[in-house]
């Protein structure tokens, strides 16, 4: 039964503590023993997620309460857990930190307390002994209604160390489920953003996953880990499994034969960042979805009707891309044809007049450029101007996360209204094209993939 998959979330004190290290070895881990995992993601992170799916399988999948709300994120992991025979979720932050000035909203906290969920706690030990078990204890009292299963010491110095660990964490009454030694031979490389996605090392991130898996497993009780997972009972509240599909009164009639209209989907190295839900949602809603790379192919599938560019890493790319000349003119044709196209950040980047100086398509009179300024948080948005995704007045949340400035010229309209962190608007609206720095996830409103596959129809 879907709603009693066993389950763990992993949390942390802190960012840097290791989760990422310990939920991706432990899928890897556990796939290795023939389990079907389920991987999840607290938080609106991309590139974990990629390689939760090198060590599962499976497509690593966000829980994002912010973005999607507290009452979608039971529904979403039963969707993604189906058929499976545990989930493992890699939490955000320290196990408290959530969304700015709202709580516990988007906290790991509030997801494992949403899922009915065991915690595993790991504890970056170094430069500390007896102390351990005060912060500990901290966290587990700290809410009554997140239940700490246990801790995994992590950066662990000697064998000594670890028995002085051990020994304290046993007078403050938690389980030690395992211990990592400091040394950890890992490679997993990081730039202005974070970690280097899965698509751009792929030979490189497999090696790695199976060493995160190699080292988890060594290192830690997988067997009492398991039994953890499996002391979580049904989801709280009776959510059933979230559902790509159209409402009853939407479905076409099975007597009237409707072939779907082609949507390419950027993807690649070069744009990575996308949710998995959001191709389902565009094949439910009648698109026949096909994935294309920029930095590889010439052309954008046949077909195409409406195009979709996500999130990704253009200015590591700008050569490439801009040395693809034959598929800028494509989108650019696309777009002054009035056909739909929707970007989200990097997307909006590639259609720019230039990047860096590179030439981009030229859909919007636009030039963008890296910056020295990280502009970082979630976002509560209006849309300002009627467009392909959305009507005038649809909100949405979303979240912003670039080292980029793009210097608009004349032309557009724009897509959004934010009040903060400050009053304004953002992006580009012009003829079909939906263009900005927001990512946003479409299951928190499936309407926008409804419309924009429509206006692929009849564009």
């Amino acid at each position: 039964m879907v709603t009693a998959v066993p389950r763990l979330v992993v949390a942390a004190p802190s960012s840097g503590s290791g989760k990422t290290t310990v939920a991706t070895g432990l899928m890897a881990a556990f796939a290795a023993r023939g389990l079907t995992v389920s991987p999840h993601k607290v938080g609106p992170d991309y590139i974990d997620p990629g390689y939760h799916a090198l060590a599962t399988g499976r497509p690593g999948r966000n829980l994002d309460a912010y973005l999607c709300g507290p009452e979608l994120i039971a529904p979403l992991f039963l969707h993604g857990a189906r058929g499976c025979d545990l989930a493992v979720v890699e939490g955000v932050m320290g196990m408290y930190d959530g969304a700015a000035g709202e709580g516990e909203l988007a906290s790991t906290a509030q997801v494992a307390k949403i899922l009915g969920a065991p915690v595993v706690l790991v504890v970056d030990a170094s430069s500390q002994s007896r102390s351990v078990a005060a912060l500990v204890h901290g966290f587990v009292s700290w809410d009554p209604g997140v239940r700490v299963g246990g801790v995994i010491l992590n950066k662990v110095a000697s064998d000594r160390h670890e028995a002085l660990l051990r020994e304290a964490l046993e007078s403050a009454g938690v389980p030690v489920l395992g211990a990592l030694r400091r040394a950890a031979p890992l490679e997993t490389p990081s730039r202005h953003l974070g970690l280097v996605p899965v698509a751009e090392r792929r030979a490189a991130a497999v090696e790695a996953v199976a060493a995160m898996g190699a080292l988890v497993a060594d290192g830690c009780d997988l067997a009492a880990l398991e039994a953890l997972a499996r002391t979580a009972l049904a989801v709280p509240g009776g959510a059933a499994p979230w559902t790509p599909g159209l409402p009853t009164h939407d479905r076409p009639s099975r007597s009237v034969e409707r072939r779907g209209p082609v949507v390419a989907v950027a993807g690649g190295a070069a744009f990575t960042f996308s949710y998995a839900e959001q191709v389902e949602l565009l094949t439910a809603a009648g698109a026949d979805v096909v994935v294309f790379d920029p930095l590889r192919d010439d052309s954008l599938p046949q077909g195409t009707a409406g195009l979709v560019v996500g999130g990704g890493f253009p200015e590591v790319y700008a050569a490439e891309l801009s040395a693809n000349e034959p598929l800028r003119k494509e989108v650019a044709a696309l777009a002054e044809s009035g056909a739909p196209v929707a970007a989200e950040c990097a997307g909006l980047l590639y259609l720019c007049r230039e990047l860096d100086g590179q030439p981009m398509c030229g859909v919007l009179d636009a030039a963008a450029r890296m910056s020295e300024r990280l502009t970082l948080g979630y976002r509560d948005a209006v849309a300002v101007s009627d467009s392909v995704l959305a009507p005038v007045g649809t909100r949405l949340r979303g979240h912003e996360f670039h080292r980029t400035v793009v210097e608009p010229g004349a032309g557009a309209a724009p897509a959004w209204g934010m009040r903060a962190p400050e009053p304004r608007v953002e992006g580009f609206v012009q003829q079909g094209v939906h263009a900005s720095y927001l990512h946003t996830h479409w299951a928190a409103e499936p309407g926008v993939a409804r419309r924009f596959v429509e206006r692929c129809r009849t564009s």
